[in-house]
């Protein structure tokens, strides 16, 4: 990692709401004059995570011995103090701190500088004060429209580290997009921790089908609306609606399932049962046939037997998903999960093998579908584009970064999809 003096890098860990949020620290760190310093903004998903950050911040020391090294996100939120305790560590800043005006400026002329700067994220109300527009160095932009969560299943660290659910509140986000289509993005993804709760603590409680029905009626110029990750449990039917009526609005729902056996569901405290799970992705293609699923699960969740990990695995076919995130069981200290009966560490990586492999060929099967068919694609980078359904599109031909081409696919190589370009319409 080589820099000039002046730079300042941010390193990202997890999710896209993360990576959104860098964004923000960036914006901060260059209002606060901050100088020669990298920032972690890191990840608490699992203790892999952890570990990840960890090892990035003793190779930054090592590489950039004067820099200031300062950690935020959510492990620098959930446990501060091991972070401090790293002789690496200049400063670290919890969730709520790393996106406020004078986070990154030096103290007052005279004043003792703190060292640990975070405070309890579930006093934190509030979520939009710090949109931006739009991502560094990618074709489609994010919008941060919640924050936090309510629920508290029994594997998740999160909560701790994001706080209680807030929502941005609608008009706000609706300018926000309005300003990203001005700008030339043709897709605007509306993310958050957990997105279909948006709304619950707004008056009059309006729901995220209503929000994303607002923004297509009043933002016509965007071509291309996106939702990150959603909870099978809260699809509302406004956003059902807006699935079957609203072309804009992407065909593929990214699902937080978690696991395809009612027990496990029950152990893991999700507010849906594998029947439900099944239920909504029928309905969702009787009335958007062209649509796609992802989920994630987890392999190995403490008491999960043999015959309820063949449910979760039989569910990857069942349910017809096309892109699996696949996570092998990791305790988080604290959370109810990690004092549950564990899985034998080697069943649990099997099992995950044995997700991924399914999940492979869910995707083949997705892929073999798409044969001569003609995807818009939206360009991310040269010769390399997304479908409206969020499958990778590998392309031969011209078009503009940013910009939406019409592509017909020729083949697959096993991961994405192979195609020419046909027409290219301006970004």
């Amino acid at each position: 990692m080589s820099a000039k003096p002046s730079d300042v890098d941010i390193v990202t860990f997890g999710c896209r709401l993360n990576a959104y949020e860098s964004e923000v620290i960036r914006k901060r760190a260059a209002e606060d004059g901050l100088a020669d310093a990298i920032v972690f903004n890191t990840c608490a998903v699992t203790g892999e995570a952890v570990r990840q950050a960890r090892q990035a911040i003793r190779k930054a020391r090592r590489e950039r011995p004067g820099a200031k090294l300062i950690v935020t996100g959510c492990a620098a939120q959930i446990d501060p103090q091991a972070f401090a305790a790293m002789a690496e560590v200049d400063l670290v800043l919890g969730n709520a701190e790393k996106s406020q005006a004078g986070a990154y400026a030096p103290p007052p002329a005279g004043a003792e500088p703190m060292r640990v700067r975070v405070n309890d994220i579930m006093s934190v109300r509030e979520t939009a004060g710090h949109l931006v527009d739009g991502l560094k160095d990618r074709a489609r932009a994010y919008v941060e429209v919640q924050n936090g969560c309510d629920h508290r299943c029994t594997f998740c660290i999160i909560p701790y580290g994001r706080g209680n659910s807030r929502s941005a509140a609608a008009g706000e986000v609706v300018e926000q997009v309005r300003r990203l289509a001005a700008q030339g993005y043709q897709e605007v993804v509306l993310t958050g921790v957990d997105v279909t709760s948006w709304g619950a603590d707004l008056p009059g409680q309006p729901t995220l089908g209503q929000l994303v029905a607002r923004i297509l009626k009043l933002v016509p110029e965007l071509p291309r609306l996106r939702l990150s990750s959603i909870d099978a449990a809260e699809i509302d039917a406004d956003l059902l609606r807006c699935l079957a009526e609203e072309p804009r609005l992407m065909p593929y729902l990214h699902l937080s399932l978690q696991a395809g056996d009612d027990m496990i569901l029950k152990r893991m405290k999700r507010r849906h049962l594998r029947a439900d799970a099944l239920k909504l992705v029928a309905e969702v293609r009787a009335v958007r046939p062209d649509v796609a699923f992802g989920a994630d699960l987890i392999a190995g969740f403490p008491t999960e037997t043999e015959a309820m990990f063949e449910n979760t695995l039989r569910l990857v076919e069942e349910a017809g998903l096309a892109f699996l995130h696949v996570f092998p069981f990791s305790a988080r200290p604290g959370t109810p999960a990690a004092r549950m009966p564990a899985v034998k560490r080697d069943v649990v990586k099997a099992r995950a093998a044995r997700l991924r492999a399914a999940g492979e060929a869910a995707l083949t099967r997705h892929l073999d579908r798409q044969a001569g068919r003609v995807l818009m694609g939206l360009v991310e980078r040269p010769g390399v584009a997304r479908a409206e359904d969020f499958t990778e599109i590998a392309f031969v031909g011209e078009a503009a970064v940013g910009g939406v081409a019409a592509l017909r696919v020729t083949g697959h190589d096993g991961r994405r999809l192979l195609a020419q370009t046909l027409v290219t319409e301006a970004a």
